[in-house]
């Protein structure tokens, strides 16, 4: 029988045998971030259109060619989030943030959609580990954010990422920048792709960005940003490298760099790597300055990044980056009969409630086939519950790996079972500090 539908192209399916990856890296960023005083937001998957376009830009190719929407029952433009800083941005503006102690600085696990072309690293349906922080303008504020990206890829064990920064200045430095790439793409501009002759006028800037082969040519030689700079946005620039050197984060000052959306002013910055191809930029970002109040808000300094999850364990998979095991079961309960089968529920609801992982057999298999059942999820121990077994309260626990077996009393299982389970995490621990007494005093508090 073929199959209704397919997964939708430019989305993946993600299995069981490879989320625990996933929930790996989602844990180890939320750890982090919130070391970092962060805390999260979630923002919901759609809003109206028209916050994207004030906020990511109408001249980016996100607006121009990638956003998904449609017009819901009520005729009303909507679209699925292609980023999350709009969306954050937003939020914080509507619930009054800005009322409680600033910088608010937030972080989101999130999805995102984009009509792309699919390939490696680029997916339509994406997911992103972003962080705001809304109400701090200083050099440090920057710093603190790339440090905080930072501090994701070594705790991953990710190598061999290049730190790109740059200033793309304020709106006021920035206009002399404009006038003179548009002068400079003018004398060029049959050369140009078509969606690049019309950003001519409306934001030459964005020509930089470009991916087309031929523009990107073009753009190589055009004007700099940090030779346009005013003085407060060149010393702003030049502290967060110092920032940064005292932190002690390698970067290189790349002046190509603009970013992909309007909002950002001064500092980008993006962590690059050439070992997954040509979507090589795992995490970027910048700061935002003007985007609260283009959203309707104060003016309010803000700035944060964006890293894609994805494009992430794409990486670390290419790198051979260890991923911890995933949990597996600590114990499976074999029955044999209706009796054994509701000690068996009871027993692994107690054993649960414990903290443990235990399975039993809801299927109705036989003997052989539940103990290879439990071979093939992995399960460390097994234990046979048949009429015998209930009778005398008296169960035999098998280690899987070697086959021994422990005689354990059934109206004590589970404490008897963590005691087991705790000394056998002790042995794999450095408890030479520890002496028998300390040892039995942690089992005994576990079996009480």
């Amino acid at each position: 029988m073929a199959l209704i539908t397919n997964a939708i192209k430019g989305t993946l399916d993600l299995l069981p045998k490879e989320s625990y990856k996933t929930q790996y890296v989602e844990a180890a960023v939320r750890e982090i971030a919130e070391n970092y005083g962060f805390s999260e937001m979630r923002t919901p998957v759609f809003e109206h259109t028209e916050l994207f376009q004030r906020s990511v830009g109408e001249t980016t190719d996100v607006v121009q060619k990638e956003m998904y929407t449609f017009e819901d029952k009520g005729g009303r433009s909507i679209t699925l989030r292609p980023e999350g800083t709009a969306g954050a941005a937003r939020a914080f503006l509507e619930h009054g943030l800005f009322n409680d102690a600033l910088p608010q600085k937030i972080y989101y696990l999130t999805s995102c959609y984009r009509y792309e072309k699919p390939q490696a690293g680029r997916l339509r349906e994406f997911h992103q580990f972003g962080v705001e922080s809304f109400g701090a303008g200083t050099p440090a504020a920057d710093a603190e954010i790339i440090s905080l990206a930072h501090a994701v890829f070594r705790y991953l064990g990710v190598q061999n990422l290049q730190l790109e920064i740059n200033s793309i200045g304020c709106p006021e430095c920035r206009k002399h920048f404009q006038d003179a790439l548009k002068a400079y793409f003018t004398e060029r501009r049959e050369d140009l792709c078509d969606t690049c002759k019309s950003r001519l006028e409306r934001n030459p800037m964005r020509i930089l960005d470009c991916k087309s082969p031929v523009c990107s040519g073009i753009a190589a030689g055009a004007p700099k940003i940090l030779d346009y700079l005013c003085d407060d946005c060149r010393a702003h620039f030049d502290a967060v490298q110092q920032y940064l050197r005292a932190m002690d984060i390698e970067f290189t000052v790349n002046p190509t760099i603009v970013r992909g959306l309007d909002y950002y002013t001064r500092t980008v910055f993006e962590f690059v790597s050439n070992e997954i191809g040509a979507q090589g930029t795992v995490c970027g970002g910048g700061r935002y300055d003007g985007l609260l109040e283009e959203l309707g808000g104060k003016p309010m300094p803000a700035c944060g990044f964006g890293m894609g999850i994805e494009r992430l364990l794409l990486l670390m998979e290419a790198q051979g980056v260890p991923f911890p095991e995933p949990k597996k079961c600590d114990i499976y309960l074999v029955s044999m009969g209706e009796a054994a089968g509701l000690e068996a529920a009871a027993l692994a609801e107690a054993l649960r409630e414990e903290g443990l992982s235990a399975q039993f057999d809801t299927v109705g298999r036989g003997l052989k086939a539940q103990m290879k059942y439990a071979d093939k999820i992995g399960a460390s121990y097994t234990v046979v519950l048949g009429d015998a077994e209930l009778e005398n309260r008296r169960v035999n626990l098998k280690a899987m790996r070697d086959g021994t077996q422990t005689e354990l009393p059934l109206d004590d299982f589970v404490g008897a079972f963590q005691s087991i389970v705790l000394r056998e995490a002790l042995d794999v621990l450095d408890t030479s500090d520890l002496d028998e007494a300390d040892i039995s005093a942690i089992l005994g508090g576990v079996q009480n």
